[in-house]
């Protein structure tokens, strides 16, 4: 080995740079990508040795070059390309030191790939299932390499159980199964869970309600005690008298458990969540495997608090600005004045005679309508990919955004959900009318217009939105429902993006627009199927 091919950075710390000696051979979706037997390998503290692989032998065509890079104090910036072969495309799994700092010259422009995300790796004839790792001496517990090298890395909390699922495999200790439990902040979960069998490796995610912690299941469920605070559960399901308190423990048997462990994992703001593991081997769990494990789960309960914020955090933006709004929040549009232009149908709906409603009904009675109003209405247009904007007092804004203003495609959806909405409410209104309550009244008005799609308001309190004068049209629009006596009308403007023949009930003033408008509503054919029948 030359010695210009040891870096020396400290004495607890070394990278090793040296030829193979073998033909290495690495394959993704069915194709060779790499196959050399020039392949250089690097060997770093506590770190996988990492095959490097010449240009020359490397299927370039089947590599696109990417904007991410990262950075190594003493190797240099790294490159990254995609793969795209088969049907499969994987990202940033492809490196290369093209311009290395000086003591990183040997692997100047040799190409490295991702271990786990590759299909398989081969040494001349033999496939190579597992990475070699450097073998300095270390008083580490044996999973903190794993956290320092891989567990950061998974982009999920699904991909971090499969991570933690194949590490504790791959040191040796016994998982038959290993299930992790997060408490949600969600208007309609209580939780989300994820599952990993070994006999699968595959990792399946349920999702649990609030109205499961009602249930016999949950009641009877090794979690309760956990989430009440009690601290763990541990039941071995060996010897002549096994103790199956819970009935989970007879399933897990059935399939080869011996040991049943559960902990709790708590995140920073106190919030208990659960991480189980299940073993098939007699004896079970040895003390030192758990105690190691129980060692690293301050930082895994980080690691997975990480996931669950911006999963919390994606769930919020949904829930109070919608799902096309969110987006765009958590893409960055965050300040004051940040937003687009945008082409859209814009729908605007209101609940009848509310006011009387308000002084007639009882608190809960008129909440309850209320929400089936929105029920029906939101929903409509969520199904028929509508985004839900705001809920005004008894009204709703909404918008059908047109990508491409020859079409249509968003028209006709914006129909589609006003006749659903109605269908809904002439259903609900026949349910309301048999229990002798009050029935709900509605208007629907539909437009088409350009507005002004982002952040309004002050620094420190913003709306996303969308404002401009087709807004108040439209709203004037749904205000004349009543007058003319329809439950959805339509502007001249949106008639004429709509193939379908309406209906015109000639020209109106609208309050506070300038010039009258023709309104349009939909012919007697397309009302008439309002109960569903």
């Amino acid at each position: 080995m030359c010695s210009d091919t040891l870096l020396e950075v400290d004495p607890a710390y070394h990278v090793v740079v040296e030829p193979c000696g073998k033909r290495v051979r690495v394959v993704f979706a069915g194709e060779t990508i790499a196959d050399s037997t020039d392949t250089l390998v690097l060997h770093e503290t506590r770190l996988p040795a990492v095959y490097y692989f010449p240009r020359k032998d490397v299927r370039m065509d089947l590599l696109q070059r990417t904007e991410h890079r990262t950075h190594c104090p003493f190797k240099g910036n790294a490159s990254y390309w995609s793969i795209a072969a088969g049907n499969q495309v994987a990202e940033n799994v492809v490196w290369s030191y093209e311009n290395p700092l000086q003591d990183a010259h040997a692997i100047r422009d040799y190409l490295a790939f991702t271990w786990n995300a590759m299909e398989s790796w081969h040494e001349d004839e033999t496939q190579v299932l597992q990475q070699t790792r450097d073998s300095t001496p270390s008083n580490l517990n044996i999973f903190s390499d794993w956290l320092l090298s891989d567990a950061w890395n998974a982009a999920s909390a699904r991909e971090l159980v499969m991570r933690l699922s194949h590490c504790l495999f791959s040191t040796g200790v016994p998982v038959l199964r290993l299930q992790l439990l997060i408490r949600t902040l969600h208007p309609e979960l209580f939780a989300t869970g994820y599952t990993w069998w070994r006999d699968t490796d595959e990792v399946d995610i349920f999702t649990a309600s609030h109205d499961v912690l009602e249930t016999r299941e949950h009641r009877e469920s090794p979690y309760t005690p956990i989430l009440n605070g009690a601290g763990g559960v541990r039941r071995s399901m060996e010897g002549p008298d096994p103790q199956f308190d819970f009935p989970v423990l007879r399933d897990l048997h059935a399939r080869g458990g011996t040991d049943y462990v559960a902990m709790p994992l708590l995140f920073s703001d106190g919030q208990i969540n659960i991480i189980t593991l299940v073993s098939d081997r007699s004896g079970g769990f040895s003390t030192e495997e758990l105690g190691q494990f129980y060692e690293i789960l301050p930082v895994l309960s980080r690691l997975f608090e990480v996931h669950a914020l911006r999963t919390t955090a994606i769930t919020l933006l949904d829930t109070y600005l919608g799902n096309h709004s969110g987006q765009r929040v958590l893409e960055g549009s965050i300040k004051r004045g940040d937003g687009e232009n945008i082409h859209a149908v814009i729908w605007f709906c209101d609940l009848r005679d509310s006011t009387s409603l308000t002084e007639a009904l009882a608190r809960e009675d008129y909440l309850a309508m209320l929400n089936q109003f929105f029920d029906c209405m939101a929903g409509a247009v969520l199904d028929h990919g509508g985004e839900v904007l705001k809920f005004i007092g008894d009204a709703i804004l909404a918008i059908f955004p047109i990508e491409d203003p020859d079409s249509p495609e968003a028209a006709e959806r914006a129909i589609d959900a006003a006749l659903a909405a109605q269908r809904e409410i002439t259903l609900g209104n026949l349910q309301r009318a048999e229990r002798g309550e009050n029935t709900i009244g509605f208007g629907i008005g539909l437009h088409i217009g350009n507005l002004m799609y982002g952040n309004i308001g002050t620094p420190g309190r913003l709306d996303f939105t969308v404002i401009g004068s087709a807004v108040n049209e439209a709203s004037r629009i749904e205000g004349m429902c009543k007058t003319l006596d329809q439950n959805i009308l339509l502007s001249a403007e949106f008639a004429r993006h709509f193939p379908t023949r309406l209906v015109s009930l000639g020209m109106h003033t609208l309050r506070g627009v300038s010039t009258s408008q023709e309104l349009f509503t939909l012919p007697p054919a397309s009302r008439a199927d309002t109960t569903g029948e």
